[in-house]
């Protein structure tokens, strides 16, 4: 466990660099991790495709969400090439609900790049993995550790704070500078044969253990060799960012009908959720009142009155407009919103 030492008191405002990482954690982190490690549907494979596709969903969802994605996601697209073939409709429609849409679009054009120039062997260095669409260092570094045994680190929320409390790291993190820091802690940390298992059973850790509150320090197979919890700031670092300030707003959504169809819209290119299909929105709209729904989208808190008008005819469809009968809805890749407009209407009425 480590003897406990009292924090050594500071002044107001002042911060203390990051110590040297500590030796020889593979070990003892191994050793936990053999018997604890979760069960996952994307463990257990060497596959490049499945740890990419795992690592993409798991950006800024939870894990028991991912699950069931994954699974579905790989039983309709079980290889790159399969992905690669796709309509970009049809993976927006498999991703929806899973959120951050722009991770579906990268994915399937990596998927494509794959396919096109590396006809279909995925790349295996950090550097070329970096240059498709939508992999990061991060990300880049998991695919090469977990499918190929680069020595390569990660850094993403659990092992950011698992090495952040290892090393007393006390200064706020996030950003390429705020987090460069803890780069160079999991770079020198991470072993150059079996760097997979490490980095899983980092993260395993931080989920599992080295919890954001209330950390199970008397359980970390590392408690003895952490300064955080040497110097009792556990609970104080990593140091947490100030909140963006979340935003209100308001906005007016329309069901045009005629007969028995909906208009609909695809969203377009910097909106949000962009390609996928959408009620329009009028705010000076009149009509009958269906209801209102209410969503949160990156810092905005939105209220959406749903009104009801007829059409007295049905403009031509184009790519970004069509008419669609109420059941017909249920087949398109639609937003959070206009899934939910969509269940406040019957198949056909009179307005």
């Amino acid at each position: 466990m480590g003897r406990q030492v009292p924090a050594k008191k500071r002044r107001r405002g002042e911060r203390t660099p990051p110590a040297a990482p500590p030796p020889a954690i593979a070990r003892p982190l191994l050793k936990w991790y053999a018997r604890a490690k979760r069960d996952l549907p994307w463990r257990g494979t060497a596959d490049p495709y499945r740890v990419w596709v795992s690592e993409i969903m798991l950006q800024q969802t939870q894990v028991e969400r991912v699950r069931e994605y994954f699974v579905r996601f790989i039983e309709r697209f079980p290889t790159v090439n399969d992905l690669a073939a796709a309509r970009a409709h049809d993976v927006l429609r498999l991703w929806e609900g899973l959120g951050y849409y722009r991770r579906a679009r990268q994915l399937h054009a990596a998927a494509r790049r794959i396919v096109a120039d590396h006809a279909g062997a995925f790349p295996r260095t950090v550097a070329e993995l970096m240059a498709l669409p939508g992999i990061g260092r991060y990300t880049a570094g998991a695919i090469a550790s977990i499918a190929f045994g680069v020595p390569a680190a990660i850094v993403e929320a659990n092992s950011r704070r698992v090495f952040a409390r290892l090393v007393g790291h006390d200064r706020p993190l996030g950003g390429v500078a705020g987090d460069a820091p803890i780069w160079e802690v999991a770079e020198r940390l991470v072993p150059q044969r079996g760097a997979g298992r490490f980095n899983q059973a980092v993260m395993d850790l931080g989920a599992m253990i080295c919890t954001p509150d209330q950390p199970l320090c008397s359980r970390c197979p590392l408690a003895g060799l952490c300064v955080a919890h040497a110097t009792c700031r556990a609970d104080e670092i990593p140091v947490k960012a100030s909140r963006r300030r979340t935003r209100q707003m308001h906005e007016t959504a329309v069901v045009v009908r005629h007969g028995a169809h909906v208009l609909v819209e695809r969203r377009g290119p910097g909106e949000w959720w962009e390609g996928l299909w959408d009620f329009p929105r009028d705010g000076a709209a009149t009509g009958r009142k269906l209801g209102a729904v209410r969503y949160t989208v990156t810092h905005h808190r939105v209220e959406c009155v749903v009104r009801e008008r007829s059409a007295a005819r049905r403009s031509p469809s184009t790519d970004h407009r069509r008419w669609v009968t109420v059941a017909g809805l249920a087949a398109l890749a639609m937003t959070a919103p206009g899934r939910r407009i969509a269940a406040l209407l019957k198949p056909s009425r009179s307005i």
